[in-house]
C-alpha cells in the first residue's frame, strides 16, 4: 500500500504510476504536445486521485507566469458594503479556481497607487478595486489602466472596466415609492456630493419628482457624510428649512439609523409624520424599529460579476466598458403609511 503523505508531491504521483516525474507533470498540467498512451495517462490520473494530489500553485506559476490569484483592494474591511462585495468576490473566485489577496485602504490613506503596486508585486493576475474615495486620484487610475483590472467605482479618465449598480435608478425608484404613498414634500439626505454615485442618485430623485409634478428645490436636499450622526444632523436641517416635509430618501442605511433616532427625539412618528426609505438594504434594515424600507443594491452579485469580468480579461477576452446591475425596493414599515387624503 502506498503511504498517503499530508501533501502528496508530483514525485509521489509519478512513483505510484511508475512513470517519470516529467511525464506525470506534463499529463497533469495538460501540456498539449505530450505523447503518452491513454493507458498511461489514466494510470497517472488514478495515482493523483488516490494520493489526493493538488498541484503546487507556486511551482506552476513559475512555469506559466500565472498565479491564479486575484488582488482585491477595498476601502474598509469593517464596512458592511465592502464586506458584502468581498463575499461575492471570494465565492466566485473560488468557483473559478482563483485565490484572493486582500488589501484594505482607509479613506485617510494617500498612498493608494503604492498599495496597488504592492499587490501587483505579489504577482496577482489581475485586480478588483473597491475604493470610492479614489475616483479623482490620477496616479491610482494610471496604475489601474496598466493591468487587468475591474473597478467598482469609476476612476479618473475611465478606460477601466466598471461594474456597479444603477444609482440613478436607485434614486428614482426610492422617490417613486414615496410618491406612490402620497408624498409630495420629499427630502433627500445624500452622501458627499463629490461622489459620482451620490450625484446619480440625486438625478434619479429629481427625475421622479419632475414626472410627478412634486415639489423640488435645494432646501429639500442636505449633504451628509455616510454616518448615522451625519444623517441625524441632516434631517434636523431639512425640517428646519421645511417643517412640512413628510418623507425623506436617505442615501445609505447607516445614515437612516441616525435619521430614525433624530426624528424620535423630535417627537416625530415614522412613518406617520415622516416616512423614510434608505439605500443599500443591509441585513440590519429589517431589524430596526420601525423596520427600514430600503433600495436593495446587489453588492454580493457585483463582487461575483467583477470576478467573472476580470477572469475574462486575464484569459484575453475584451471586457465590457460598463455594467450596471438593476436595483429594487424592499418595502418595510418605515415608508408604508399613506398620506391622509390620498
Amino acid at each position: 500500500m502506498f503511504p498517503l503523505a499530508a501533501y502528496a508531491s508530483l514525485k509521489d504521483v509519478a512513483s505510484l504510476a511508475q512513470v517519470s516525474f516529467q511525464t506525470a507533470g506534463k499529463v497533469l498540467n495538460g501540456t498539449p504536445d505530450v505523447r503518452v498512451s491513454t493507458v498511461t495517462a489514466r494510470r497517472i490520473f488514478a495515482a493523483a486521485e488516490t494520493l489526493h494530489y493538488r498541484p503546487n500553485a507556486l511551482a506552476k506559476s513559475l512555469l506559466d507566469g500565472a498565479t491564479a490569484t486575484i488582488g482585491l483592494l477595498i476601502a474598509d474591511m469593517t464596512d458592511a458594503v465592502s464586506a458584502r462585495v468581498a463575499v461575492g468576490v471570494q465565492e466566485e473566485a473560488a468557483r473559478c479556481g482563483f485565490a484572493i489577496l486582500l488589501a484594505s485602504l482607509p479613506a485617510r490613506d494617500n498612498n493608494a497607487a503604492d498599495m496597488l503596486r504592492i499587490l501587483l508585486e505579489r504577482r496577482v493576475d489581475g485586480v478588483i478595486l473597491e475604493s470610492p474615495h479614489l475616483e479623482e486620484d490620477h496616479e491610482f487610475a494610471e496604475v489601474a489602466r496598466s493591468v487587468p483590472a475591474v473597478v467598482l467605482q469609476h476612476v479618473l479618465g475611465g478606460r477601466v472596466p466598471f461594474i456597479g449598480s444603477d444609482d440613478r435608478q436607485a434614486g428614482r425608484i426610492a422617490t417613486e415609492h414615496l410618491i406612490e404613498n402620497g408624498h409630495r414634500l420629499i427630502g433627500s439626505i445624500t452622501g458627499p456630493y463629490r461622489r459620482r454615485a451620490v450625484r446619480s442618485r440625486l438625478l434619479g430623485y429629481e427625475d421622479a419628482l419632475r414626472v410627478a409634478g412634486a415639489v423640488m428645490g435645494e432646501d429639500l436636499v442636505a449633504e451628509a457624510d455616510w454616518s448615522a450622526i451625519g444623517g441625524a444632523k441632516a434631517v434636523r436641517i431639512l425640517l428646519e428649512r421645511e417643517p412640512r416635509m413628510t418623507a425623506v430618501f436617505v442615501h445609505s442605511d447607516e445614515m437612516a439609523i441616525g435619521v430614525l433616532r433624530e426624528l424620535r427625539s423630535l417627537g416625530k412618528r415614522v412613518p406617520d409624520d415622516v416616512a423614510i426609505i434608505g439605500c443599500d438594504d443591509l441585513p440590519f434594515a429589517e431589524l430596526l424599529t420601525p423596520s427600514l424600507s430600503s433600495v436593495r443594491v446587489p453588492f454580493v452579485e457585483i463582487g461575483r460579476q467583477a470576478v467573472t469580468a476580470l477572469v475574462g480579461q486575464i484569459s484575453g477576452r475584451a471586457p465590457d466598458e460598463e455594467t450596471l446591475l438593476p436595483v429594487s425596493v424592499s418595502v418595510r414599515e418605515s415608508s408604508t403609511c399613506l398620506v391622509p387624503g390620498l
